[in-house]
């Protein structure tokens, strides 16, 4: 895996497990002013980091216990993917980490409905072919490459795409030459 896909893949592992650990515990009824531990598991992980969790603002110790919940909640399994991969995120260099947790203040940044949209692709690409996802790194990185103005206009183009109905792409690609004719009907032509 190249230096580029690990950075990528950390950042979407980051994404997934970090924000989906936001995303999957449901709201407690406490107030976020007055956010304690409620069972002894979480008294004693507050134990133990007294300093810190002394400095924390009401939001970030909530957030700390949902965290902390959600953790309880797994398997053995799903604890060591978590663990694996909190590893392979420290084994990067801090630069790459910078820009993990920097692409990771986007994301949380994004609204909801995009990052559902943004998760579902992801799934999607996970589910691809070891070759397919290949493919598709390989062009994402060319596309990375593209002088700021190109890819401003491709992505441009990729929207107005995305709003067109299939009628407007069908004749889209007969205009730009893009259709495809059946190898039989190329025999027959004159």
């Amino acid at each position: 895996m190249t230096r580029r896909m690990r950075i990528v893949s950390a950042f979407m592992l980051a994404v997934l497990l970090l924000g989906g650990l936001q995303l999957a515990i449901p709201a407690h009824a406490q107030s976020t002013s007055d956010v304690e531990p409620s069972n002894d598991a979480e008294r004693a992980l507050v134990a133990q980091h007294p300093n810190e969790w002394a400095r924390m603002t009401p939001e970030q110790r909530q957030q700390v216990l949902e965290n902390y919940r959600r953790w309880q909640e797994m398997g053995p399994e799903e604890r060591q993917k978590v663990q694996q991969n909190f590893q392979e995120f420290r084994n990067l260099p801090p630069a790459d980490r910078k820009r993990v947790i920097e692409g990771f203040r986007k994301w949380r940044q994004l609204p909801e409905a995009r990052r559902d949209q943004l998760q579902q692709a992801y799934a999607r690409y996970r589910k691809l072919p070891p070759d397919q996802r290949d493919r598709v790194m390989q062009r994402y990185q060319r596309f990375e490459q593209l002088p700021p103005e190109q890819r401003e206009r491709m992505l441009t183009n990729y929207h107005r795409w995305q709003r067109m109905t299939p009628q407007q792409r069908g004749e889209a690609r007969r205009r730009w030459g893009f259709v495809r004719q059946h190898p039989r009907a190329l025999q027959h032509a004159p």
